[in-house]
């Protein structure tokens, strides 16, 4: 265990599931997948993109995935987990992504690096993302 990941392995490997899941459910565009990752008093902050803003709860996170989702055409969507702190039955967690999509009009690729700062809850044995703060790092 390094200064980066505390907690039992075991609830950091299911968070490291969580996350790795987002990213397929991303990959495949599975709403329902990725639906199932949140908890209703969820929160996902895409300030950096200041059209997307700040939304609360889990059915306002679903729609605004929903709507954005077909401005990104053959996405891919890569992730790799820097942190994950276990404080019970909470954690936080830092993951980078990589991600190339078709940009609509131009087929051009566009390209961002970001960052994801989260907050996750453990509720009934299961871990769940509470929040999301996304940062763009790097875009083309």
């Amino acid at each position: 265990m390094t200064a980066n990941f505390t907690g039992s392995l075991e609830d950091r490997m299911a968070i490291r599931e969580v996350l790795e899941t987002y990213a397929d459910a991303v990959n495949r565009v599975d709403e329902q997948l990725w639906a199932s990752l949140w908890v209703e008093d969820s929160h996902w902050d895409l300030s950096h993109y200041p059209e997307l803003g700040i939304v609360e709860g889990k059915e306002a996170v679903v729609k605004l995935w929903r709507d954005a989702m077909p401005h990104y055409p053959k996405l891919s969507f890569l992730i790799g987990i820097g942190m994950i702190h276990v404080h019970g039955d909470t954690a936080d967690a830092r993951a980078y992504i990589s991600e190339i999509y078709e940009e609509p009009g131009t087929l051009k690729d566009k390209r961002a690096r970001a960052c994801y700062n989260d907050k996750l809850v453990k509720r009934d044995g299961q871990w769940f993302l509470q929040s999301r703060s996304f940062t763009i790092i790097h875009q083309t």
